[in-house]
């Protein structure tokens, strides 16, 4: 069963639409419906012409059309695009000189024949779950505009539960992907560290930090998905590895599969109806157990004192210098992680170890 993204590319394709005619009816349909949302910081439309055009060019010489051709997306805006100012949700980044070349995952959504129709609302340097943004305003949940739309991704989740384009790409560090996803009632992915390339956004914390795909349906982000992958030398966690092993598949007549869930902080605060999910799930993969993750409270702990510790390190010097461009709420996290001592860090890094262990040994 495909999705709205992949009907477009199937369409355009068939020459049932233009490339142009649905960038047309993709920009009326922001202008009309953003204003109550505020998803968007950035429109990108002369681009956006010249990508649809070249499409439909294609499409004219009987060329083959890549898998998303002529699909409208959008990025949260800490993504470079070449020639725009890549903001981050800060007001300090808005004076800085224009990216040079587009981030390594906007070069391949373009490859794949998507159209970058402009850049997306988001807590300040990812730092939030609101998207509540004072210098750019906040984002609102499509569904109920007098609700948040989660965060830091919150632009990137409600642009696709809104309805305003069929695909967009955010970040994710401790949820700022799956956050929105789940208030948005939108599908989003944070990929396996080091899956996808960050070559070309603004960073968070280095050792967490992931970029991933919204969509409406699981098909479009598994499209999606398909088309940002690949090794790149620019990002060390994605750089060239060792094959990938050839796990066993339910087609393969797997037997005596589990499902894992997180204990501790995630067991104690699960309702009855995320309990009756999870035994759902397992009963429809004929899933032999529920095993716990007995770790996952301790992780937590330590991705805090991570994130805390690395994007305080980061933003030191402006934090310095720049005090009061920095939205209150981020500052104050990011001062206090810029004096979080090096021995708690290094402890956070052990629990991270251990915990990883921990998970690899569930799998095996």
């Amino acid at each position: 069963m495909s999705g709205p993204a992949q009907d477009i590319a199937r369409q355009i394709r068939a020459g049932e639409r233009s490339a142009m005619a649905v960038l047309d009816a993709t920009l009326a349909r922001v202008r009309e419906r953003d204003p109550r949302y505020n998803c968007f910081t950035a429109l990108t439309e002369t681009r956006a012409r010249q990508e649809a055009a070249a499409i439909d060019a294609r499409r004219a010489r009987g060329e083959p059309l890549p898998p998303l051709a002529g699909v409208p997306y959008a990025v949260k805006n800490l993504f470079d695009i070449a020639d725009e100012i890549t903001l981050a949700g800060g007001r300090i980044n808005a004076s800085n000189p224009a990216a040079r070349r587009d981030a390594r995952l906007v070069q391949r959504m373009r490859e794949a024949g998507a159209v970058l129709v402009g850049a997306l609302n988001m807590d300040e340097h990812a730092y939030g779950f609101t998207t509540e943004n004072s210098h750019y305003g906040a984002c609102r949940n499509p569904h109920d505009i007098s609700r948040i739309a989660g965060g830091s991704s919150g632009g990137s989740a409600a642009a696709v539960a809104g309805g305003l384009v069929p695909l967009t790409l955010g970040s994710d560090t401790n949820g700022s992907i799956r956050v929105p996803a789940s208030l948005c009632g939108v599908f989003g992915l944070k990929p396996t560290f080091g899956r996808l390339s960050r070559a070309g956004s603004f960073p968070f914390v280095g050792s967490l930090d992931h970029l991933g795909p919204f969509a409406a349906s699981a098909s479009d982000l598994a499209a999606a998905y398909d088309a940002l992958q690949g090794e790149d030398a620019d990002d060390v966690a994605c750089a060239p590895r060792a094959a990938d092993p050839v796990l066993p598949t339910l087609a393969d007549g797997a037997r005596g599969l589990r499902v894992a869930v997180l204990g501790g902080y995630f067991s104690e605060w699960a309702g009855p109806q995320a309990r009756r999910a999870v035994e759902i799930a397992a009963r429809a993969l004929d899933a032999s157990a529920v095993v716990e993750l007995q770790g996952a409270a301790q992780a937590r702990a330590a991705a805090f004192v991570i994130t805390a510790a690395e994007g305080g390190a980061l933003h030191r010097r402006r934090l310095v210098t720049h005090y009061d461009y920095y939205e209150p709420l981020s500052r104050d996290r990011l001062v206090a992680g810029s004096l979080v001592p090096a021995a708690w860090a290094q402890q956070a890094q052990r629990i991270r170890h251990r915990v990883y262990r921990e998970a690899l040994a569930l799998f095996e």
